[in-house]
């Protein structure tokens, strides 16, 4: 299809095609046929060696076709003729597409890598901490004296009960109850639900 040419006959002149587009500006379906199949092929290849891939070629080429058929009131032949005018359109579609195709390309690496690289907000992560310390601080200061000390010893101190017991000199289930209690009370202040 895009390398048809008319059969055997002569060659159009510049000037026969800048009659022929003008033929086409006043919608003469006959002249864009035989434009059509004059410059067809020359628009394909031009194209084509842009954009490299044929089927995506083919399409432009039809877009460009389609493009000079609607435009063809535009054309002036005192500022060109009529081949530089549509490969001019031709090479423009055939850039706009490689470029589109390209932006297509970086837009989707950039999601690839947004979805992998999620951004480390450092100073957010701080203030969520400060908070949550904040927040454990007051908890705490809720319990008893008792509590506070035995959760204290056993949970910063990095004591286990037994430690504790000997620490605050009670005997184990003491402390374990105290911390049970204790524990209990934080966790309905902190609004953390059993488990």
């Amino acid at each position: 299809m895009w390398g048809r040419s008319r059969p055997a006959a002569a060659p159009w002149s510049p000037a026969d095609l800048d009659a022929l587009l003008l033929s086409v500006a006043r919608n003469d379906a006959a002249a864009f046929e035989e434009l059509y199949d004059e410059v067809a092929g020359v628009v394909y290849g031009l194209i084509r060696r842009v954009v490299r891939d044929p089927a995506q070629s083919e399409e432009v080429a039809q877009e460009v076709l389609v493009e000079v058929w609607r435009a063809a009131p535009r054309f002036d032949p005192a500022r060109g003729g009529a081949m530089a005018w549509i490969t001019t359109i031709a090479h423009r579609r055939a850039v706009d597409r490689v470029r589109s195709a390209q932006a297509a390309a970086e837009r989707e690496e950039r999601a690839a890598q947004g979805a992998i690289e999620i951004p480390h907000d450092e100073v957010a992560e701080q203030v969520v901490d400060r908070l949550e310390r904040e927040r454990v601080r007051r908890c705490l200061e809720g319990l008893t004296g008792i509590q506070r000390e035995s959760v204290t010893l056993a949970y910063y101190g990095g004591h286990t009960y037994r430690e504790v017991a000997e620490l605050l000199k009670v005997p184990l289930g003491t402390v374990k109850t105290r911390m049970r209690d204790g524990l209990m009370r934080l966790r309905d202040c902190l609004g953390v639900r059993a488990m």
